[in-house]
């Protein structure tokens, strides 16, 4: 059903879910193998290599993968990637390259079998600086690796049993599920839109200009973990159904999780969040002001930028580019600075800071910058915290 859909990327949809015979006897044996259990990071890497969103991967990845990730951005074999998926041990933990071990889920439910083929401990601070373009603790993605353990294990995954249910499981899909969606739908040029927020304005406008030159557009929140200042995905997902219930097209739109944890990499990260749009079946990639950015680490375009290292062999998905958007009063519409001639005072534009205090102060945003079913969901939420 999918044959007109862009490929995935490395050129396979990898699916790591054993089956029959094979199930069976993987379920016998991890009983008696020793356990890992995964963090919450962990587990939302382990769904996306199984299910494929992290094509052509098929675990975490081995030393030379690693090695050439974080200073080439491509796996050993060449084909582009940008963030090391790693699972991380700590020096106590008994594992040796060369046995199988059992993954565990944080409630201590037996998931997958990973047979470990490296073990190996790397140099994190130039890991950071690499990936991160910084080894500052404060970055959450390098507080996230230098927490979780010295020693990598690299090696193949197998699922073994069902992924524990997600909060949003009737929006829960895998990417062979996507891109049997789309083709029902008789969509060939899908855009994706990743968002960590709700969709303000700007968020629309964006996502209208680029839904008028495609079939369909994928609206795909992350869900995984984010920081704890971050707004919740209950609330987040909240305002997605409510702006697409009222200002969204019947029959363009398609609504879809994404598992992955949020990793704050900036540029790197939206390399591997076009990669995974691209594994759903996305043929464009919407990529806007500080995609993936945190703090003042990244410059405001660095994310578009990173892209025009990377061929379209490379990387077969196509990038949509959008400036800083807002509305303007004088034009009395969205746009942006290469559409509009005004001046800052004409702009309605809120950092997140001056929203997030409205919000606790029972003070709704301008109809501007967000709409009011949005304002009010938001509003409710902070107020409740």
């Amino acid at each position: 059903m999918s044959n007109q859909l862009i490929e995935p990327h490395g050129g396979t949809l990898v699916n790591r879910r054993l089956e029959s015979n094979d199930l069976e006897q993987a379920q016998n044996r991890a009983a008696s193998l020793p356990r890992l259990t995964l963090n919450e990071r962990n587990l939302a890497d382990l769904e996306c290599l199984a299910t494929g969103v992290y094509s052509p991967l098929e675990g975490f990845v081995s030393e030379a993968d690693y090695k050439s990730i974080v200073d080439n951005m491509r796996l050993e074999s060449g084909v582009a990637w940008s963030i090391p998926i790693t699972l991380q041990v700590s020096e106590d933990d008994v594992v040796s390259a060369g046995q199988e071990v059992a993954l565990a889920g944080p409630n201590g439910d037996i998931l997958a079998i990973m047979d470990v083929k490296d073990k190996y401990q790397p140099d994190q601070t130039h890991e950071a600086e690499q990936v991160y373009g910084t080894s500052d603790s404060a970055h959450p993605g390098v507080q996230a690796i230098m927490e979780a353990g010295t020693v990598y294990l690299g090696g193949p995954i197998s699922l073994i049993a069902d992924l524990p249910k997600s909060e949003f499981q009737e929006v829960s899909f895998t990417p062979q599920e996507t891109r049997d969606a789309f083709a029902e739908r008789g969509w060939n040029t899908v855009v994706a839109f990743q968002t960590r927020n709700p969709i303000h304005r700007a968020h629309e406008y964006l996502t209208k200009v680029a839904l008028e030159i495609v079939d369909g557009l994928f609206i795909n929140p992350l869900v995984g973990t984010t920081k704890s200042d971050d707004i919740p995905a209950d609330v987040r997902m909240r305002c997605y159904n409510v702006i697409l219930d009222d200002y969204y097209p019947d029959g363009r739109v398609f609504l879809g999780t994404y598992p992955a944890a949020m990793r704050y990499a900036g540029p790197r990260e939206a390399i591997l969040h076009a990669i995974s749009r691209q594994n759903y079946g996305c043929t464009h990639f919407i990529v806007g002001r500080d995609h993936a950015g945190v703090g003042d680490y990244y410059g405001t375009y660095d994310a578009q930028e990173i892209f025009e290292g990377f061929s379209q062999d490379e990387l077969k998905i196509s990038t949509l580019n959008f400036e800083h958007s807002f509305y303007c009063k004088k034009c009395e519409q969205m746009g942006s600075s290469k559409t509009c001639p005004h001046e800052a005072q004409d702009r309605v534009f809120l950092s997140g800071t001056k929203v997030r205090e409205m919000l606790s102060n029972g003070q709704m945003p301008p109809a501007e910058f967000s709409r009011p079913e949005v304002a009010k969901i938001l509003m409710k939420s902070y107020q409740e915290a």
